[in-house]
């Protein structure tokens, strides 16, 4: 029996649903990947805890992963354990008026459309960014001038020693997609967001224009991993690509979105090699061109 048997077993005692050799594409919203070695979906914070310090254990690496909308997986796969978090992770509580807690694995849109059925402001800004809480926590995900920072109170999470911890907000190091998660290891479970009581109708509208302006902007109907680079000092990212001839470039199956440059989409059979080698072209010619160098915001796991 091997490190990946005995963590298979040691997942499934705990209750976990736990599939081997899983299809990585069909967990990430680029649609790209190899097979991870093992998966487990975690429903509890036991279950969580417990499946972390297995794996210190036995030394099996192990990624925690939402909606796998910032990721692209190797072609090779990884031989590594991916936790999906579900059960009361996608759980929301309401502390009081304006407060509410929600676990990590809920995608954002529900998040969001849970404090419109509140009457409650503040992450309008976020509906229609694909992916989960925890990770746009994790990223200090923003849009239209709001951003995670404004509306996080203290964020819930489990160490690498399987300890249960709390992060406040002071204490949380956000900045341009950033925050303290980047560096620390923990795994995010939850997060506490406090938000602002207002109209519904004048929210809702909000939300819709959101949509609206990303529906008429971004690539939606392909495959993709949003925005695949930071937006460097002074520029913007996808200004950059176009004003360097990029934008419709392609390498293989991947291609540099004709309708936001910023955007990297899989237009039908793209592999995590052929996205490698088109963000590599930008990112040189880029650099030749105008001296900026882009940043990747997009996490590759190998």
């Amino acid at each position: 029996m091997d490190k990946f048997d005995r963590i298979f077993e040691f997942a499934a005692e705990q209750g976990c649903k736990v599939i081997r050799n899983a299809p990585m594409n069909k967990y990430t919203t680029f649609k790209i990947g190899g097979e991870a070695k093992l998966l487990a979906e975690v429903e509890n914070k036991s279950q969580l805890s417990k499946l972390i310090v297995e794996c210190n254990n036995n030394d099996v690496e192990y990624i925690v992963i939402g909606k796998g909308s910032n990721i692209i997986v190797n072609d090779n796969g990884l031989d590594m354990l991916v936790i999906k978090l579900s059960g009361e992770f996608t759980n929301i509580d309401r502390i009081d008026d304006t407060t509410l807690y929600c676990g990590a694995g809920l995608s954002l849109a529900g998040l969001c459309k849970e404090a419109e059925d509140n009457s409650l402001s503040g992450l309008e800004f976020a509906w229609g960014i694909p992916g989960s809480v925890g990770g746009a926590v994790f990223m200090n995900a923003g849009a239209y001038g709001g951003e995670m920072k404004n509306v996080v109170v203290s964020v819930n999470h489990i160490d690498k020693n399987g300890k249960f911890g709390t992060i406040k907000a002071d204490e949380l190091d956000f900045g341009y997609r950033h925050s303290v998660y980047k560096e620390n290891g923990f795994t995010i479970i939850g997060a506490v967001f406090r938000l602002k009581l207002d109209n519904k109708t004048e929210i809702r509208n909000r939300m819709d224009d959101f949509m609206g302006r990303r529906k008429d902007k971004q690539p939606l109907e392909f495959p993709s991993a949003g925005s695949v680079f930071r937006r460097p000092e002074g520029a913007f990212a996808g200004a950059l690509i176009e004003q360097c001839g990029l934008k419709g470039a392609s390498v293989g199956g991947a291609q540099v979105s004709p309708k936001h440059a910023g955007f990297i989409v899989n237009t039908g059979n793209a592999t995590s090699e052929d996205v490698r080698s088109l963000i590599k072209k930008v990112q040189d010619t880029v650099q030749k061109e105008t001296g900026y160098y882009l940043k990747r915001e997009v996490i590759f796991l190998d």
